[in-house]
């Protein structure tokens, strides 16, 4: 062998060592994920594969430097509590947690392992955060909206379906943003003409009473609030309000591409992506409780024509001037 081939091949040889302790050197972060929805939820597939491609814009791969753990709650309490002492267990170095849902029982089970929620209404009246600016503990997040919308939503009835007189508001007893969106309601009502009165819903076979005793009288509408109940079981909500021919305001796009008649609230998976830009500085080292929770940025009015047209209802042009989305 020549000297210098030798030479060539003995430093060769060195670095081989040296790029294998490299690569064993890069540190795995494990990141945990936790919703109430279920795996096969196209909605949900959607949020998460926007939350993947963000962490991978930003470096972390799954299988490279990172590994996601995610859990499906499925819309049962139960589950979803256990699968947030599973994660909680498996020590991750974050959790993104998803709707209160999921960010009530992680709370619950750790105060130390740092927790990036999304698609939470009002976290300081939930006591996930101190306040907003400062959230103080190991949780920080975005927020989805605020009280306030509930007289967005209202306003949205009463221009598309104008003879509406009376407004039931289905939410769940298990969402504390749910009597701030009603009071929003109600002190808007009187100047519409409107009676509003909230209905707690928490399975498919209550949705179906209450909605059923609702439709009786004539000039009813429905507000859904957007809880994990009526996201998991939208079918049940959609088919019912067509068949007693109810006009609905939704809270997102998710409703109305299945069939609902139109929706209002934040894009959902903008949040994921905003989401992986805490998680990122977390995992360098900044603190949960000095990143301010922040508010929605980007919110959608989809409106679906079809069914529209199957309750008769004609669509102001000046609404539809202001549709982000328009499904015919």
């Amino acid at each position: 062998m020549r000297r210098r081939e030798f030479i060539t091949l003995l430093g060769g040889a060195a670095a081989w060592p040296l790029a294998a302790r490299a690569q064993q050197a890069e540190r795995v972060r494990r990141i945990g994920m936790l919703t109430p929805y279920a795996s096969d939820d196209p909605a949900e597939q959607t949020n998460f594969l926007a939350f993947a491609q963000a962490l991978a814009q930003l470096g972390w791969i799954d299988g490279r430097n990172a590994r996601v753990d995610i859990r499906w709650g499925a819309g049962d309490p139960e589950r979803i509590r256990n699968y947030a002492a599973e994660l909680v267990a498996l020590a991750p170095d974050i959790i993104l947690a998803v709707s209160s849902a999921a960010t009530g029982p992680l709370m619950q089970t750790t105060r130390v392992v740092p927790i990036v929620f999304v698609q939470v209404a009002e976290p300081v009246s939930a006591g996930f955060v101190e306040t907003l600016a400062r959230p103080g503990g190991n949780a920080t997040g975005f927020m989805l909206y605020e009280y306030g919308i509930g007289a967005k939503w209202l306003e949205l009835l009463k221009e598309i379906a104008p003879g509406v007189k009376r407004v039931a508001f289905l939410q769940s007893p298990a969402t504390p943003a749910g009597p701030g969106e009603f009071g929003a309601m109600q002190a808007l009502a009187p100047s519409l003409g409107v009676e509003v009165r909230p209905i707690n819903v928490r399975d498919a076979d209550e949705i179906e009473r209450v909605i059923t005793a609702f439709a009786r009288p004539a000039n009813g509408g429905l507000i859904v609030a957007g809880t994990v109940a009526a996201r998991v079981r939208r079918d049940v909500v959609i088919k019912l309000a067509a068949r007693y021919r109810l006009p609905a305001v939704y809270t997102g796009r998710v409703f109305v591409a299945d069939g609902g008649l139109i929706g209002y609230g934040p894009d959902r998976a903008d949040q994921y992506r905003r989401a992986v830009g805490y998680v990122d500085r977390i995992l360098k080292g900044e603190k949960p409780a000095e990143l301010p929770v922040q508010a929605a940025t980007k919110y959608e009015l989809v409106i679906n024509l079809k069914t529209a047209k199957a309750l008769s209802l004609t669509m102001p042009d000046s609404l539809l001037a202001r549709a982000d989305e328009v499904i015919e």
